[in-house]
């Protein structure tokens, strides 16, 4: 195929052309129908293709002209038979990806540290999750991946589980044996879902982890908008499978989509696959370039270290990979966390990080950065240093990883049991009938079915504190939350 092409995108720009009388929705009618402000801002272009499923331009829900195009080069270029767009967001692919795969019932193997869109998806579909474990790293206070030899243990144990599910690469670019993993799954007749948000760069240079599709894994949700170049809320879905029939998943997916879908969205992702299936390698090998300029310049500053493939443990196949464009930044000898550290650099140098937590910073060099952003970012943290750092301060700082709960009852039952509403700092031994987490990266501390105890509500307390983004409760303050009312009463 012509990876030049851009059939959906082409196709809208001579719509526009066109410019036919529209007596359809959107009703501000090429922005002609709403506030003069906001159209002068958003520009003429965007406004022209801000259109919905009319005939001309095909339909997301039952694609047979321009979009399936554009979905059969994106699978070309991907290394999928399939390629299903999503202006739902990678949560919307995860959702259907999860349940293409499982039955009201049926058991799924997945990390405990996934993203809760998974856990949302395992409530639809009335699903049970396998908790698999991840490594632990106790040295920064993250998560990774998870072994084979744990995956295989759980399906000894669970040998009628309908699917496993893998990250990869992590939030903070950490790769498990994903190709050794798959083979190893697929021989017990099980298929293997990919949570691929953080790796849409993977299948285009051979020094970052390997990708789904190449790995032979079944299903791969990939986030596009977060480093490929498409809009926010832009991914796909990719199969690649004998094991999950194609029109399952369309089946799935149209129902988690809108009927109203944005041909803005669709267009960008069209685009974006042309962008990196033509030109992929060189510009990730540019991204690759920075990162590695940032890194060695980070590490020279004292106080702060930037993770390094020497991170990686030979034999442990959760640390097998990473993602060098993923810029780990651990607070070592600095008096101040890591939250205090992204308000202070957005105060002082307006630059905004992907994420803090207590102990570290999460900085993404994508195709969009230059020698200048990396000249700024790396020139901030040496004057972040000069003020915070402290030669005083013990290398050997504790750090706390939360307590992975009991599950004592499945999250779909915990989500739509009675439930009553009790100050949190009350709800040790109860069962949890919500989310706490932090966002971002998403996975949540606590999540429905789990049981509270002390250790978690110090934890989340902790994070509130320093002021970290948590949420995840009706109650926006966590002072409240909502658990089982049958425990209670018991």
């Amino acid at each position: 195929m012509n990876q030049q092409q851009t059939p959906l995108f082409t196709h809208l720009k001579a719509h526009a052309k066109r410019n036919p009388i529209q007596f359809h929705i959107p009703g501000h009618k090429k922005g002609q129908g709403m506030d003069p402000e906001f159209r002068e801002f958003i520009g003429d272009n965007a406004l022209s293709i801000d259109l919905i499923n009319i005939a001309p331009l095909d339909d997301l829900h039952h694609p047979k002209g321009v979009i399936k195009e554009a979905q059969a080069l994106a699978a070309e270029a991907f290394g999928a038979d399939y390629t299903f767009f999503s202006v739902q967001g990678t949560s919307g692919a995860i959702m259907t990806m999860v349940m293409s795969a499982c039955h009201p019932g049926d058991k799924i193997i997945v990390p405990r540290n996934v993203h809760k869109s998974v856990l949302s998806a395992i409530i639809f579909a009335g699903a049970h999750p396998i908790f698999v474990y991840p490594e632990m790293d106790k040295k920064i206070g993250i998560a990774h991946g998870i072994t084979i030899e744990q995956v295989e243990k759980t399906i000894e144990k669970h040998p009628d589980a309908k699917a496993v599910l893998v990250i990869n690469p992590t939030y903070f670019g950490f790769a498990s044996h994903l190709k050794e993993l798959v083979e190893r799954v697929h021989a017990h007749g099980i298929p293997v879902l990919v949570d691929e948000a953080h790796g849409v760069l993977t299948n285009f240079h051979e020094r970052l982890p390997i990708s789904a599709m190449e790995a032979g894994a079944d299903l791969a949700a990939t986030s596009v908008h977060k480093l490929g170049g498409s809009l926010t809320q832009s991914s796909i879905l990719n199969l690649k499978s004998h094991m999950i029939s194609p029109e399952r998943v369309q089946s799935i997916i149209s129902m988690l989509t809108t009927t109203s879908t944005s041909y803005i969205l669709l267009a960008s992702l069209d685009t974006a696959r042309r962008y990196l299936a033509t030109n992929g390698r060189a510009i990730v090998e540019n991204t690759l370039r920075l990162a590695d300029t940032a890194r060695k310049r980070i590490n020279e500053i004292p106080g702060l270290s930037c993770l390094t493939r020497e991170c990686l443990i030979h034999g442990n196949d959760a640390l097998f990979d990473m993602d060098e464009t993923k810029l780990v930044i651990h607070l070592e000898n600095v008096t101040i966390n890591g939250h205090d550290a992204e308000v202070w650099l957005r105060e002082n140098y307006n630059i905004e990080v992907e994420l803090s937590d207590l102990y570290n910073l999460l900085c993404l060099v994508t195709p969009g950065d230059s020698d200048e952003t990396i000249q700024i970012l790396t020139q901030a943290l040496e004057d972040l240093s000069h003020h915070f750092y402290s030669e005083n301060m013990s290398t050997k700082k504790e750090i706390h990883l939360p307590e992975i709960p009991d599950l004592v009852l499945s999250p779909r039952n915990a989500f739509y049991c009675e439930t009553i509403t009790i100050p949190f700092v009350e709800s040790a031994g109860q069962i949890m009938a919500e989310f706490i987490m932090v966002y971002p990266p998403g996975i949540p501390i606590l999540m429905p079915g789990e049981r509270i105890t002390e250790q978690n509500i110090a934890y989340i307390h902790e994070h509130i504190e320093a002021g970290l983004p948590v949420q995840g409760t009706e109650d926006p303050t966590i002072e409240l939350v909502r658990v089982i009312k049958k425990l209670e009463e018991d």
